[in-house]
């Protein structure tokens, strides 16, 4: 659909807050606790942050949940019974106030979780939710959604984008998908006529830092680079990018068991770790954590290009400011960039 463009004031986010949550959706929405803000379920419109560049960690994990049951089973002596997840049992989510970023990601997610298979399970959770994006009026350095094909004001991902238009000024909302249509037809009157203003200059500044195809391009020619050995050296394999990542989708499926009854649970795990390819064998492929950091940045700008035709990295900077190491990815895709091959 065509995308529409509404002004929403700034009195009227809370009514349309509270007439989502009366609605029976859950809202998942950036709390601050501690210095750090995180999404989480939100009862009140007053306790949602604002003023953040970004989320300690994705949204993602509202359609891929950090440990998620996928069966239950029990042996009897009639044999095996196995009952699955029941679709009714996924509550219906609004992600309120998703950075560009963010929402980019989701469309990757799905890439993958679609590619060779459809995954149901993911598939059943993100047809329930749906995204509330706000638009980026400020960004820090580790931010480079530019150079992957994003912007501060990107609609992709969202169903309706809402940008500040001003520091203290109402909300021009673009309604981009059928589930926002259905939200802004739940309460006209807080969608009202916008005309057609400049939201560029809204928008946090993010120059371009470097550019993806090349990466691509010199990835082919440096697979057995020393790079790889010094990008790593600080590299503590402790995974806390992947777990912050909005596009990393490596799982392990574990059984937890009791007794003669048990469940089946799919969980995070990252490439980064070193036993996330060791053999029963005992032999790995990736036995050192240089070969590791090389498959991560392999994976998301060549691999997945290649296979899926998107990026599996959308510019947040999460990795960066998560990192206990001070490895920052963007001065790593530079390097790359300015290798000579």
């Amino acid at each position: 659909m065509n995308i529409e463009k509404r002004l929403v004031r700034k009195g009227s986010l809370e009514k349309l807050f509270n007439l989502l949550k009366n609605n029976g959706n859950t809202i998942m929405g950036p709390l601050e606790r501690n210095g750090k803000t995180r999404f989480a379920s939100v009862n009140s419109f007053r306790d949602i942050a604002s003023g953040y560049v970004q989320t300690t960690q994705s949204s993602k994990e509202v359609a891929f949940p950090r440990a998620e049951k996928i069966l239950d089973y029990s042996k009897n002596a009639a044999g095996m019974s196995v009952k699955g997840i029941d679709p009714a049992e996924i509550p219906q989510v609004v992600l309120w106030g998703v950075r560009p970023c963010d929402a980019m990601g989701i469309g990757e997610l799905s890439a993958i979780f679609n590619w060779d298979y459809k995954d149901k399970i993911y598939n059943n959770r993100l047809s329930r939710v749906t995204v509330i994006g706000f638009s980026c009026e400020k960004a820090d350095e580790y931010c480079f959604c530019t150079s992957v094909g994003g912007n501060p004001g990107s609609t992709e991902g969202s169903d309706i984008l809402l940008t500040r238009m001003g520091g203290d000024g109402d909300f021009l909302a673009e309604i981009i998908t059928g589930k926002g249509a259905r939200i802004a037809a739940l309460s006209p009157e807080l969608f009202e006529e916008a005309g057609n203003p400049e939201k560029d200059k809204f928008l946090a500044s993010v120059p371009v830092r470097f550019e993806r195809e090349m990466i691509s391009r010199k990835l082919d020619k440096i697979f057995e680079s020393d790079e790889w050995v010094s990008q790593s050296l600080k590299c503590l394999g402790c995974g806390a990018c992947a777990y912050v990542c909005p596009t990393c989708a490596c799982f392990d499926i574990q059984d937890e068991a009791h007794g003669r009854s048990g469940s089946r649970v799919r969980c995070w795990d990252s490439c980064g770790f070193s036993m996330f390819t060791l053999h029963t064998s005992g032999h790995n492929p990736r036995e050192v954590q240089s070969q590791r950091w090389r498959q991560r940045i392999m994976h998301k700008f060549s691999y997945m290009p290649d296979r899926l035709s998107v990026y599996g990295c959308t510019g947040c900077g999460r990795c960066s400011r998560a990192c206990p190491a001070d490895m920052n990815i963007l001065e790593h895709l530079i390097s790359i960039q300015e290798a000579e091959v």
